[in-house]
């Protein structure tokens, strides 16, 4: 391994700190931490930089002063609201901390973060869990983490609050976070309270320190060690009384640790420092390297086969874009973690993405260009510094790929490849917004476009029928973000309420004319059709048909009667007098006589003819308001089953079938009208401790009840 600095001038503080370069995957740690809203993640990130002197001095979430939570947004709510990676140099190893938000509305982030880890710090507050439970997001987290088997461990953080109990903190996480979860290291009190300092269970360190406990707590250790080590003498050893090298035991714990069995805890006081070299020994020796760990598949962008990937710096180059962001000063940055090959400035690279429907940039459709390179940089939260090259393993900055989009592969030129992309979060509550004046509204697409880009959280709708430009957001704390950013970068925007699109239909059956007939002087208009109308079942659509008879409308104009009517029915009808006109429905329109002039017809005048047959129908008859009906599916757990179901009841739902899904959790199924799912998911979310996941889509029309 090497490690060389390379200058590159800070666009924050116009210093010119030293980036690190890393040649050898086997030297990188890369850690996401996670953990609910204010567990401490962002100042526990500063005080590991400031006790590795990646930066002078400690700064405060509270004074805005943070590495990590540089986003104007994140400072104003004193919370993070994306992902930031702050990387550090420990004993030749460099670990990428990977800092994300805890709020559930900024999940988009926290995935990103997740893709670009090898390996999860869980924080946990020790004032939150004092009371026996962990945020059940959190623990929905674990579960999504053990599912692919990532390597964790636990911070128990904010150890010097008051009422902080890092015992009962200790035994809610293993209650919730199950089987491998085990203490490192013991607290040892202050004379005031507090963190004094810890005792560690395997060196038994340091000597006359041992709390109250510790023998029990120092055994259970070792028995969960043995019952992940490969060495199946070492539980008859250890019973028969033999005592067992520390440094076999160390052995083997890292290596539990790095294979996602094993989940040490560690007490950690970010103001005093208490436990941050303990800490730290945990991610350089327990964590996996990006050697250790499975690559995403990857195939060509034509969708043929690759061979799979490995994390070698002279492999096929292929990087993934994990976050973008708009700079004053260098344009928009992007964020990716080198999976595999190398990095390097002045290299042309390939830009390519899957470009989901609903996030595709209108300026950036194609999604497939290659683009060069100019510089290649170290981040350290908003500050760039810039690296000679940026190896597999890795994770680096790169300034001016205009076509990069959130999630999109970055690869070479003569080998453009295309990695898998990670879940993407369904953005489910949806905010109008609208230009504050006219000549604002091609900067607002502008801005939009970008931000669509840059937010895998964030999908945009422009409806054709409401005429309404819709972002739809993860909730009110996003879309609240997502708003500020809008305004930050020039774009004068108002919200508005959503507008559901609906659906007419004719209330019964009957016969309407009909008749256009104009004389102007010149050549006329004439035409006349008598059409009977009546409604078909809900998905019925729209049938024409023809039982003219004699020729009383000649035959090439009965196709002109069907375009007027078709072209009513898009236009539509309003459901009452005062209201906007809707598109018609679930019609059958059969035209049964006319009459037409040997001159004055015409192919315009018969499809007018058609069209005001259609309304006089419906001013005969009358008309039924439809509405849109999405099938829901909610997954929660079984102890807020009944207040999901009296939630929808008052939703004018439909309960389709309730299901068993994993142990402890069920999922409901049910159909309810749009108009009562504009707030849903921020009231569900409230409703279950954001432990509930929500899926909609498309289901039927229905008469308005």
């Amino acid at each position: 391994m090497t490690v060389r600095p390379a200058t590159g001038k800070d666009r924050r503080t116009g210093t010119s700190p030293a980036g690190v370069l890393v040649s050898d995957p086997a030297r990188i740690r890369n850690i996401v931490l996670v953990g609910p809203s204010g567990s401490g993640k962002t100042t526990l990130v500063e005080a590991l930089l400031a006790h590795t002197d990646a930066i002078p001095r400690q700064g405060t979430v509270p004074d805005g002063t943070t590495v990590c939570d540089h986003d104007p947004a994140a400072v104003h709510q004193q919370r993070s609201v994306a992902l930031s990676v702050a990387p550090l140099l420990h004993e030749g190893i460099k670990i990428n901390l990977i800092d994300t938000p805890g709020y559930a509305d900024f999940v988009g982030e926290l995935r990103a973060g997740l893709r670009a880890a090898d390996g999860a710090l869980f924080v946990v507050p020790a004032v939150e869990a004092r009371e026996g439970s962990v945020d059940p997001a959190t623990v929905a987290l674990w579960d999504e983490c053990r599912g692919v088997a990532m390597p964790r461990a636990v911070v128990v953080a904010r150890c010097d609050q008051a009422q902080a109990d890092i015992a009962a903190t200790v035994l809610a996480c293993q209650e919730a976070f199950g089987s491998g979860v085990a203490p490192l290291y013991l607290p040892i009190p202050g004379p005031s309270g507090g963190l004094a300092g810890l005792y560690g269970l395997l060196t038994q360190t340091p000597e006359g320190a041992a709390p109250d406990g510790s023998e029990d707590a120092r055994g259970a250790l070792i028995e969960g060690i043995i019952e992940q080590s490969e060495d199946e003498t070492l539980m008859d050893r250890y019973l028969g009384g033999d005592e067992l090298e520390t440094a076999a035991l160390i052995d083997d714990l890292e290596t539990a640790v790095a294979r996602g069995s094993f989940h040490p805890v560690i007490p950690v006081c970010a103001g005093s420092g208490t436990g941050l070299d303990a800490l730290l020994e945990v991610l350089v020796g327990g964590f996996p390297s990006p050697l250790e760990r499975p690559l995403p598949f990857v195939s060509r962008t034509d969708g043929t086969a690759h061979a799979p990937l490995t994390a070698d710096p002279d492999g096929p180059l292929a990087a993934e874009v994990v976050r973008t962001s708009a700079d004053a000063y260098v344009g928009r940055v992007t964020v990716v973690r080198v999976f595999s090959g190398t990095l390097r400035p002045e290299n042309t690279v390939h830009v390519s993405g899957h470009v989901p429907a609903p996030r595709t940039s209108p300026e950036n459709e194609q999604h497939d260009s290659d683009e060069r390179l100019t510089h290649v940089y170290s981040p350290l939260g908003v500050t760039l510094r810039e690296i000679e090259a940026c190896v597999a393993g890795d994770i680096c900055a790169l300034t001016k790929l205009t076509g990069a989009e959130t999630g999109d592969t970055v690869s070479a030129a003569d080998d453009p490849l295309l990695l898998r992309p990670w879940n993407l979060p369904e953005p489910l509550l949806p905010v109008g917004v609208v230009a504050r004046k006219r000549g604002d509204e091609d900067t607002l697409a502008r801005t939009l476009a970008k931000l669509v880009a840059a937010d895998p959280a964030l999908r945009l709708e422009r409806n054709a029928e409401t005429h309404q430009t819709v972002l739809w957001c993860m909730g009110e704390a996003h879309a609240d973000v997502v708003l500020s950013r809008l305004r930050a970068a020039g774009a004068e925007v108002d919200t508005e309420d959503v507008r559901v699109p609906m659906r007419v239909t004719l209330d019964r059956g009957v016969r309407a004319t009909g008749r256009h007939v104009k004389q102007s002087g010149g050549h006329g208009q004439y035409a006349v059709c008598h059409v009977e109308f009546e409604p078909l079942p809900r998905g019925g659509g729209f049938e024409f048909v023809s039982k003219v008879v004699g020729g009383s409308v000649p035959t090439q104009f009965v196709p002109s009667v069907e375009k007027g009517i078709r072209t009513q029915l898009e236009r539509g009808l309003p459901a009452a007098p005062d209201e906007p006109p809707h598109p018609v429905v679930d019609v059958r329109a059969t035209l049964v006589d006319g009459k037409a002039h040997s001159v004055d017809s015409s192919d315009a005048a018969f499809q007018t003819a058609g069209a005001l047959a259609l309304r006089e129908a419906a001013g005969s008859c009358g008309v039924r308001l439809l509405e849109p009906v999405d099938e829901v599916s909610v997954r929660i757990l079984d102890s807020h089953l009944g207040a999901v179901l009296g939630d929808l009841s008052a939703r004018r739902a439909r309960v389709l079938g309730t299901d068993v899904d994993t142990p402890g959790h069920t999922v409901v199924r049910a159909e309810v009208p749009c108009a009562e799912l504009l707030r849903y998911p921020t009231e569900l979310r409230a409703m279950t401790s954001g432990t509930a996941g929500l899926s909609r889509r498309p289901s039927r029309w229905t008469e308005v009840s």
